[in-house]
């Protein structure tokens, strides 16, 4: 049950976190995340960039996607980045107006696009979808663009999207993934399950260690059914998708619930195996998962768990993930290479 443990990027003068990954056409691995100066504390922010082009196991030196944010009147948040069919990069990242932290709803996502695989960016292309910690940008089969975001309605947490016939030249107005009194619903994961079906995955953020919710939509997400508990408890930010031979994998931040904050609440790192027919469920109990200790944080200010993750050319899958660990009170980027079938008996 090997997993191999990689530097991806750990700079000791600044907090870098909230990491994504996307594989390109010529096989490079380009990571994108943030540098800030704390998890909480937002009044310097950038997004980065790092390359590998050995399957990553090496990383080039970080370099800068945006502009940094000190004394600037906003900071950005979690970049998201995904590889489209037409061989562009694309990166997605919330930007918090200083006047909008406390209003969520206020938070104004902007695209980046690359067509040399990571060398050079466009400038932002603001988006009108509005909220924070967005999923990637997903493009489906029919060519639909979906780009989706949380904010507060009436003291809960509430998941949105928005949809794109045009490739992003125009979008649809914003449609309800879900809202339930009963929940604090966040962090979705979209994952496209043929047939103009989709599933949301969502982080529950009360602090009580629930399931994940999801939700389904039978229309290529125009419409949203009801929420649904899966069987992964104490998820949070879920990364899902498919592996090549059908199978679906699951990274997530495990958070248990109980007494705490940051420092005390999260320090386990996980990935879980599941199939379509038990996300596409609709009752907890028609779905199984099968979980994988992925990290452990072994600071006493442990911080971790926002990840991306791609499959490679050989069949394995390289994560990233951000933690403290041994880099103490800053957090660092690691990458992790595993391949599934280790963890099941032949």
């Amino acid at each position: 049950m090997n997993i191999e443990k990689f530097t991806v990027s750990n700079d000791p003068g600044v907090y870098e976190a909230w990491p994504d990954l996307a594989l390109t056409r010529s096989g490079k691995l380009v990571c994108v995340f943030t540098e800030c100066t704390h998890h909480s504390d937002r009044s310097y922010t950038r997004v980065m960039l790092a390359e590998s082009a050995d399957d990553g196991r090496t990383w080039s030196p970080k370099r800068p996607l945006t502009e940094g944010t000190k004394g600037l009147p906003y900071s950005y948040n979690c970049a998201r980045i995904s590889a489209l069919r037409d061989g562009r990069l694309a990166v997605i990242v919330d930007r918090v107006p200083a006047t909008g932290e406390k209003d969520n709803s206020k938070a104004v996502n902007v695209l980046y696009f690359s067509s040399d695989e990571g060398k050079t960016w466009s400038d932002a292309v603001e988006t009108p979808l509005r909220g924070i910690v967005p999923d990637k940008l997903l493009e489906l089969d029919c060519g639909r663009w979906i780009i989706a975001a949380q904010y507060t309605v009436k003291g809960h947490l509430a998941q949105f999207c928005r949809c794109s016939d045009d490739r992003g030249k125009s979008w649809s107005d914003e449609i309800l993934i879900a809202f339930d009194k009963r929940y604090q619903l966040c962090e979705v994961s979209i994952l496209p399950c043929g047939k103009e079906t989709l599933v949301a995955f969502m982080r529950e953020n009360s602090g009580l260690g629930r399931d994940c919710i999801k939700a389904i939509s039978h229309d290529n997400g125009e419409t949203w059914g009801p929420v649904v508990d899966f069987p992964l408890p104490g998820c949070h930010r879920p990364v899902a998708g498919h592996l090549r031979d059908g199978r679906i994998f699951i990274t997530y931040r495990f958070m248990q619930g109980g007494k705490g904050w940051l420092g005390t609440w999260t320090q386990n790192f996980f990935a879980a195996l599941t199939d379509e027919a038990s996300v596409l469920s609709v009752r907890r109990s028609d779905a199984w998962t099968r979980i994988i200790p992925v990290d452990y944080d072994r600071s006493p200010n442990s911080d971790l768990g926002y990840s991306g993750w791609v499959e490679l050319a050989d069949g394995s899958v390289y994560i990233v993930n951000y933690i403290v660990d041994d880099a103490v009170d800053k957090a660092q980027i690691r990458g992790y290479r595993l391949n599934v079938n280790d963890f099941l008996l032949k």
